[in-house]
């Protein structure tokens, strides 16, 4: 009796159960559509959006920062009589509003890159079918597509409020296009950098300090050497100094080549020869953060 139980207990446990497993018949999006996903998920969130109410304060306060100013200077300019322009040129604003933009990468490139090397999701990205470059990509090109939407939409409202005020289309258009080439040239160095700081570590607290030490703390040193240069009478180091701080390498780019007017002490920026120094040190720089970044996630993936 207690074989025949025996027996019926195993042929009981060894019954096989068809649970419903089914082979994948749909589409297969592959890479390209891996890769738009991850950029389309970065750029949203790096506003906040499908995060959390707490995440969406801080980019939403900065971007209406950014848009406030430009919207006061156009009614500024449009409530004084006799204006013919903006009392502010389009390549200046976003050298006057570095701080934000600043503030705005060192808060969100921790954000889209961090998070992942702390809870180790990376090698999931790229088990298949993306891959490291698409990883890379997709991460450079929305966090450039971020700071170009939050320096970007500001200059349009300058644009749009200097055609209310009725100033002259032709300058106005130029001067407006200048503008854009200088903050997308800035949108996509800065993001290069940013990124590079904030993947060293896993640890978001850390590549907020990062970013805002080479953003921030790089500024105010190279500002402050170029003012005691400029006291001294080393006028000519002036424009060489500039060359080591992000925010001033835009600023010589776009006084030698987009008709900008210098932040440089003296107003001494760069003539279109050392503009060519600064422009090659600009794709250097863009071009040198993309390798280190694909040789840190060659590492992380593996």
């Amino acid at each position: 009796m207690s074989t025949e139980t025996g027996a019926a207990t195993g042929s009981d446990a060894s019954r096989i159960h068809n649970i419903g497993y089914r082979t994948y018949d749909g589409a297969r999006l592959g890479r390209a559509y891996a890769r738009r996903s991850l950029y389309s998920q970065t750029l949203r969130g790096s506003f906040g959006l499908g995060r959390s109410a707490k995440s969406k304060v801080l980019p939403t306060l900065l971007f209406g920062v950014m848009c406030l100013v430009a919207a006061i200077i156009v009614a500024v300019a449009l409530a004084t009589p006799d204006t013919t322009k903006l009392p502010i040129k389009y390549t200046s604003f976003a050298i006057y509003l570095q701080a934000v933009i600043g503030l705005f990468i060192a808060a969100q490139a921790p954000q889209a890159v961090s998070r992942d090397l702390r809870f180790k999701t990376v090698p999931l990205y790229f088990s298949r079918p993306i891959e490291h470059g698409d990883y890379v990509l997709a991460k450079f090109a929305a966090m450039a597509s971020a700071l170009f939407v939050l320096t970007g939409v500001p200059v349009v409202i300058l644009y749009i409020g200097a055609l209310l005020g009725k100033f002259d289309f032709a300058d106005q258009t130029e001067w407006f296009a200048q503008g854009m080439v200088s903050v997308a040239l800035l949108s996509v160095l800065f993001a290069g950098l940013g990124l590079v700081m904030a993947a060293l570590t896993p640890r978001r607290g850390f590549g907020v300090a990062a970013v805002i030490a080479l953003l921030t703390i790089t500024y105010g040193a190279v500002s402050t050497v170029q003012g005691i240069a400029w006291s001294t009478g080393s006028e000519g180091a002036v424009k060489w100094l500039g060359l080591f701080s992000p925010i001033t390498l835009i600023d010589g780019v776009q006084t030698a080549f987009l008709g900008a007017s210098s932040a440089f002490p003296g107003g001494n920026g760069p003539s279109a020869g050392a503009g060519v120094v600064y422009l090659l040190v600009v794709l250097a720089l863009v071009a040198g953060s993309y390798a280190v970044l694909m040789r840190r996630y060659r590492k992380v993936g593996l």
